[in-house]
C-alpha cells in the first residue's frame, strides 16, 4: 500500500545561519548512506515518505510544514551537486520544475544515460499526480533524483489552494511495474473520502474505454457529454442509454465537478487521435490533456458505458517521524528552538565519527539507534507550527 501525508501552507524563509547547518547535516547523512547502502539504497530511502519526513525533522525544519518539501530537496539537491557521491537531482518548485528537462540532459550527459528516457519519465510523473489522481491538488513541486546506473526517484508535491494544504508523491523506478496502475512508492497526505482516482487496480475497462473515447469524433463526445450533463439537470431526453435516473446521475456529476471544470480540449483529443495513442499511457502523455479533459471523458465512460473509474484516495500514513525533531529542534520552535551550539556539537561529533574507520561507526550508528529505538515524545509536544 502506498503510504500518504499532509503538510500545511507555511510562509518565511529558513535564515542562513540553519541552512548551512542544514547542509552540512544532510552532508553527512547522505555519505553515510551512500557508503553503507548505495545510490539505490539513497534512492529508495528518499522514496519513502516517512524517512524523508525524518530527514527533515532531523535537519531542523519544522514537522509539519508544506515548506519541509521544498526545503529538504533543495538541500539536497545542492548537497549532491558538490559531492559526487553517484546521485545527481534535477527540478525544484515552480519554475525550478519546468527546468527540469534540461537539467536532466545535463546529469544524463554526465552520466552516459539516455536523456530522452528520462525526460519521459519527468513527464509522466507529473501527468500521473496533475491529472491521473486528482483530489484538488495542484503540483507546484518535482525533484528528480537519478544515479549513475539509471535508478531514478521523484518526489513531488501538490497544493490545495482552498485549503492551503500539500499533498506529497512519492516515486521510485525499483518499486515500478506500471506507469499507471498504482505506480507510487507512496504518496504522503490526509485521506479525504473520495478522489478521482484513475490508476487504481481493477479498472483496466476504464482506462480502456477512455482511450477508445479519445479515438472517437471530438463532435461525438460534445454530444455523448452535453447529454450527460442535461440528464444530471433532469433532462430525461437522454440520445444515449444510460442506466442511472436523474438523481442518481446528478450525484455522479456532482463528484466529478467538485474537483473542478468538466469540458474537452479539442486541440488535445485531435492530437490523441492523430498520434493513434493506443494505451492510457500515452493519452495521459499528450500534449494539452489536462484534469478538466480527462474528467470529462471518465464521466462519459460511467454514465454512458458504465465503465466507472476508482474513487478510492490511496492514502495511508502508518508512522509519525516527529520524534526525529528533537534532534536539534525546529526552525519555528517546536518541540523547541534550533540551538546553534547544540547543532554545531553534532556537527562536530558526525564529523569526527565520519574520521574512523567504517566498522566503527557502523558499530557505534547501531547501537545509538537501540538506545533511541523504543522512545516516543510526548503527546503535548506535537504542536501546529
Amino acid at each position: 500500500m502506498p503510504a500518504v501525508a499532509d503538510l500545511p501552507l507555511h510562509t518565511g524563509t529558513v535564515p542562513p545561519w540553519l541552512a548551512s547547518r542544514m547542509i552540512k547535516l544532510t552532508k553527512i547523512v547522505v555519505r553515510l548512506l551512500a557508503e553503507e547502502y548505495g545510490t539505490v539504497g539513497v534512492l529508495e530511502r528518499l522514496s519513502d515518505p516517512i524517512w524523508f519526513q525524518a530527514l527533515n525533522n532531523l535537519i531542523g525544519m519544522d514537522w509539519d510544514s508544506s515548506g519541509s518539501t521544498t526545503v529538504t530537496c533543495g538541500i539536497l539537491k545542492q548537497v549532491l551537486l558538490k559531492e559526487d557521491y553517484g546521485v545527481k537531482a534535477a527540478g525544484g518548485k515552480g519554475d525550478r520544475a519546468r527546468a527540469t528537462p534540461t537539467e536532466l540532459q545535463v546529469i544524463c550527459s554526465e552520466y552516459g544515460l539516455n536523456s530522452d528516457d528520462y525526460i519521459q519519465v519527468s513527464r509522466i510523473v507529473a501527468k500521473v499526480d496533475n491529472v491521473a489522481l486528482q483530489c484538488g491538488y495542484t503540483l507546484y513541486h518535482h525533484m528528480f533524483f537519478v544515479d549513475r546506473e539509471g535508478n531514478w526517484a521523484v518526489i513531488q508535491q501538490g497544493m490545495n489552494v482552498s485549503t492551503k494544504m500539500a499533498r506529497r508523491y512519492h516515486w521510485f523506478s525499483g518499486h515500478l511495474k506500471d506507469f499507471v496502475v498504482e505506480p507510487h512508492k507512496a504518496i504522503s497526505g490526509t485521506k479525504h473520502s473520495y478522489a478521482f482516482n484513475t490508476i487504481a487496480r481493477r479498472i483496466d475497462e476504464f482506462r480502456k474505454t477512455v482511450v477508445d473515447l479519445a479515438k472517437e469524433s471530438t463532435s461525438k463526445l460534445e454530444k455523448q457529454l452535453k447529454s450527460v450533463l442535461a440528464l444530471a439537470k433532469g433532462n430525461t431526453l437522454l440520445a444515449y442509454y444510460t442506466p442511472y435516473n436523474p438523481e442518481e446521475a446528478r450525484k455522479k456529476v456532482k463528484k466529478y465537478t467538485s474537483l473542478g471544470p468538466v469540458a474537452l480540449n479539442r486541440k488535445a483529443l485531435i492530437e490523441a487521435r492523430e498520434l493513434a495513442v493506443s494505451g492510457f499511457k500515452e493519452l495521459l502523455l499528450v500534449k494539452g490533456l489536462g484534469p478538466s479533459t480527462l474528467r470529462a471523458l471518465a464521466l462519459v465512460a460511467e454514465l454512458v458505458y458504465e465503465t466507472p473509474p476508482s474513487w478510492k484516495d490511496p492514502v495511508t500514513h502508518p508512522i509519525d517521524p516527529f520524534k526525529y525533531a528533537y534532534a536539534v529542534g525546529g526552525k519555528d520552535g517546536v518541540p523547541f528552538p534550533v540551538d546553534k551550539k547544540t547543532y554545531d556539537e553534532l556537527l562536530s561529533f558526525l564529523e569526527a565519527l565520519l574520521a574512523k574507520a567504517r566498522d566503527h561507526r557502523k558499530l557505534f550508528l547501531k547501537n545509538m539507534a537501540k538506545i533511541t529505538k523504543n522512545w516516543s515524545p510526548p503527546p503535548e509536544d506535537r504542536i501546529p507550527t
